[in-house]
């Protein structure tokens, strides 16, 4: 009987017209969703220029990479993106774009893109170096280590004494040449590179006039430099992964930075052997081998250390020297508040906060000249929305700072050397202000900013208070000032102040 009921109640008329229409119901909603209901798109990538196949736009980039992504950004935008063989960049060339960068999403891009030629496997980055990965435990205690030991307002201070007396030594020497024209990048790197040697294991590691031995440890520097920023295949094509070393820079890395560590191998062992009551954490050498660190990573370590700070101080002292020089007047001012402010007799009493010409020519150095123009290629730790543009997981994004300090809508006449738009001004390079960001910003700021904040300054202000300067020839041309100082001699004729 009561199937009988089923069977009528399922073929009735009625039950039919009920059916029909839930029946119908996937199929209208699957018409309904598919082609009436407007989804959201995902937003495109920043504009940029129309790649090749399998090349992208790495034929756009020239020598002065800096330079030709800023050309770009003017046709692009302050956020455009590039494909560099199988890779995709990014790259921000405006204060807004930076702070979407370094600020809003600084947790995001807190990874960075580590260059082939860095002869580290993954876990070696992560257990030995800074390219590691900015949210990594390892990562932040050695940073906190360096900001304690190195770059405190309190371990600065006490690096004064330091200064001092590489600073005396640098005068001494070019007072001895008194008259003549003077290379003056062996003079300031000595000064510089003793200064982070003794910071890191308190020895000398170039003798003032010893030019052979400085001009071995420039050679690793530079080396290192050029591996780390060379076009590397290696890096657009991932799947040249491993030991493939198409241009030979991952081995050229690796060869230099084996030479390198040999300038203090002998250190670390005497310290190694010393008896442990000795270690009194006297310098950073001593605080390692006390918290248990390997030799591997202290060369590691002083490696990165060395030539990250060396390069950045010396050519941002001599920058300011040449534009000094081309622009007179600036020279005068400066001298005038030096000579007037510090002891005529000695130059340990340095009242930085009293001095705010030599903060200003300092800024507008680092305003045209930043010493990494594009800092540290950052990572796209995921996808993320940067000014209603994608940047998918895993670009690299660079920020150029080049670009940024010579725009024309932030700064009023952006390529004169006018270090008075400072004077009156809270524009500053410690990250706060995305107008001026030779250091960058958030969480990858640069670690030894405190240091260089008052070293560059301080090591200036012995020269430009010590001598009168002048050029061998009469005027500064343009394609001088141009050139990276590195590779052209800055030749400069010292006479001691009467």
């Amino acid at each position: 009987m009561q199937e009988s009921m089923a069977e009528l109640f399922l073929h009735s008329p009625q039950t039919r017209t009920l059916l029909l229409p839930l029946l119908l119901l996937p199929l209208l909603y699957f018409i309904i969703s598919k082609y009436l209901i407007k989804k959201p798109r995902t937003p495109p990538l920043p504009p940029g220029p129309t790649p090749f196949p399998f090349l992208g736009t790495i034929h756009l980039l020239k020598p002065l990479t800096h330079v030709s992504l800023a050309h770009l950004s003017r046709t692009y935008g302050p956020l455009m993106s590039l494909k560099l063989g199988m890779e995709t960049l990014v790259v921000a060339s405006s204060p807004a774009a930076a702070v979407e960068i370094l600020k809003t999403n600084d947790r995001t891009f807190s990874a960075r893109t580590v260059p082939h030629a860095v002869p580290l496997t993954e876990s070696e980055i992560e257990r030995l170096s800074f390219w590691g990965d900015a949210l990594s435990q390892n990562w932040k205690n050695v940073r906190a280590i360096c900001r304690a030991e190195l770059f405190s307002a309190k371990s600065v201070e006490a690096q004064r004494r330091l200064w001092e007396e590489k600073a005396a030594a640098m005068v001494g020497s070019l007072r001895a040449k008194e008259g003549t024209a003077v290379d003056m990048g062996p003079v300031v790197f000595a000064a510089v590179v003793n200064v982070f040697a003794n910071i890191l294991f308190s020895e000398d590691i170039v003798g003032v006039e010893e030019e052979r031995g400085c001009s071995e440890v420039r050679g690793f520097l530079r080396g290192i430099i050029e591996a780390l920023s060379a076009p590397n295949l290696a890096d657009f094509y991932p799947l040249f992964v491993g030991e493939f070393d198409p241009h030979g820079l991952r081995k050229k890395h690796r060869e230099i930075s084996v030479r390198m560590w040999g300038l203090w191998e002998r250190v670390v062992g005497e310290r190694r052997r010393s008896e442990e009551g000795e270690l009194r954490n006297r310098d950073l050498l001593d605080v390692l081998i006390s918290r248990g660190f390997t030799d591997e990573q202290i060369n590691k370590l002083f490696e990165e250390l060395l030539t990250a700070g060396i390069d950045t101080t010396t050519s941002t002292i001599n920058r300011t020297m040449v534009e000094l020089l081309s622009n007179t007047e600036s020279m005068t001012k400066l001298q005038q508040e030096l000579r007037s402010v510090l002891n005529q007799d000695s130059l340990t009493d340095f009242p930085l906060e009293q001095l705010p010409y030599l903060q200003a020519c300092v800024k507008e150095t680092l305003r045209l000249h930043p010493p990494a123009p594009l800092l540290l290629a950052h990572c796209a730790r995921e996808t993320c929305l940067v000014m209603n543009y994608t940047v998918p997981r895993g670009a690299r994004v660079l920020v150029n700072v080049w670009a940024i300090g010579r725009d024309p809508v932030v700064w009023e006449e952006p390529l004169e050397y006018r270090p008075e738009r400072f004077l009156n001004s809270t524009k500053d390079f410690k990250g706060n202000d995305f107008e001026l960001l030779p250091f960058g910003a958030g969480r990858r700021i640069c670690p030894g900013l405190p240091m260089a904040a008052k070293i560059v300054p301080f090591l200036l202000a012995w020269l430009v208070y010590s001598f009168d300067w002048s050029l061998p020839d009469a005027t500064v041309d343009e394609a001088f000032r141009a050139t990276t100082l590195m590779v052209q001699p800055l030749l400069l004729i010292p006479r001691a102040r009467r």
